[in-house]
């Protein structure tokens, strides 16, 4: 039988954090309004991402993924997690560990069960980051936290050092927010004026075009001058704008050992670009860096080389010339051009 009472915010929280999630908060499943969205696209600041302006009508309206939805869930989990040997990596912080995407399925795979078991009868349908979900907006709506001036969404609690998913209730709930959080940001450009290709182009909106995130990790082809001269220090996403933000100063620990860095976040930039085939097996998969594959994740490295300068990479770069991989080729052509001439 359907649940038809209530659900009561502090026993979900308590199943909520039993899951291993960091917070969360109900939001009333009203549609979104299209307007932000549909002048983004229309800016063409998707880029070539088609997989995101597929499923429009989802992403605005989660009554059509479930459609006796009445309260949406959001849910945040915290990953920043400081290593000493991992703090000058080239790889955003939110890939150096497990992918994050197995571990929001395992524990949203847990809160389902705790969900069912303690209220039989409610009907759920789930998304975790790839599923037709805005995750920022609902959980603004949640209440979890506002959407900042870098596009990323910021908590009182933990920064912008969260990933997000939801999930989608046929019941209502006791307590629903009243909206984001209070937006602090202020005056502050830290964000926009530290941004190394200027993507973040207006308040709260980021041009995927110039992303370096979008570059090393959702764009195959090469990356155009002047952007790729700016990808130095990045061969899998960027952290810049977190970086800098001062919202940011005093992060907390992410629980348990799931964002703990792995090996391949102690690799150097060069070493990433010498990868071979076999190291590239040992160290990548079950991580979020599989994304970009084994090509992809050298040529980011490539342009980065070139982007810093590296002349003591220079060897490296002619072998890599010939490589068997196109955008590796092409990458290193551009890298040598980029380096001072050999004496």
């Amino acid at each position: 039988m359907p649940f038809h009472a209530p659900l009561p915010f502090r026993k979900v929280r308590e199943l909520v954090s039993e899951a291993g999630f960091d917070d969360c908060g109900f939001a009333r499943a009203e549609p979104i309004p299209p307007g932000f969205l549909a002048q983004w696209v229309d800016a063409g600041m998707a880029a070539d991402m088609d997989w995101y302006t597929k499923r429009i009508a989802e992403r605005l309206d989660v009554r059509k993924l479930l459609p006796t939805a009445k309260t949406v869930l959001a849910l945040a989990a915290n990953y920043y997690v400081k290593d000493p040997a991992t703090e000058s990596s080239p790889i955003a912080r939110y890939a150096r560990g497990r992918d994050y995407h197995a571990t929001l399925q395992d524990r949203m795979r847990t809160l389902r069960r705790l969900l069912r078991e303690t209220f039989p009868g409610v009907e759920m349908y789930q998304s975790v980051d790839h599923g037709p979900c805005l995750e920022k907006v609902w959980a603004a709506r949640a209440g979890l936290g506002f959407v900042g001036k870098n596009g990323c969404l910021i908590t009182p609690k933990f920064g912008s050092y969260v990933v997000l998913c939801v999930l989608i209730l046929d019941t209502d709930a006791e307590v629903l927010a009243e909206g984001p959080t209070a937006d602090v940001c202020g005056k502050c450009r830290l964000c926009i004026e530290a941004c190394p290709t200027d993507a973040i182009t207006s308040e709260r909106q980021v041009d995927a075009r110039k992303c370096i995130s979008y570059l090393t990790i959702e764009n195959e082809g090469a990356v155009p001058d002047p952007l790729a001269g700016q990808l130095s220090g990045w061969v899998f996403g960027c952290d810049t704008c977190q970086t800098v933000c001062p919202l940011n100063d005093a992060p907390l620990a992410a629980k348990g050992e799931r964002f703990a860095p792995r090996a391949v976040a102690a690799l150097s930039v060069e070493q990433i670009a010498a990868m071979t085939p076999e190291e590239y097996a040992a160290l990548v998969p079950g991580t979020a860096l599989g994304r970009a594959q084994y090509g992809g994740l050298r040529r980011n490295a490539v342009y980065a080389l070139g982007a810093a300068g590296a002349v003591e990479a220079r060897p490296l770069l002619e072998r890599l010339r010939t490589d068997a991989d196109e955008r590796v080729r092409v990458a290193a052509e551009w890298a040598l051009g980029r380096l001072a001439p050999a004496p």
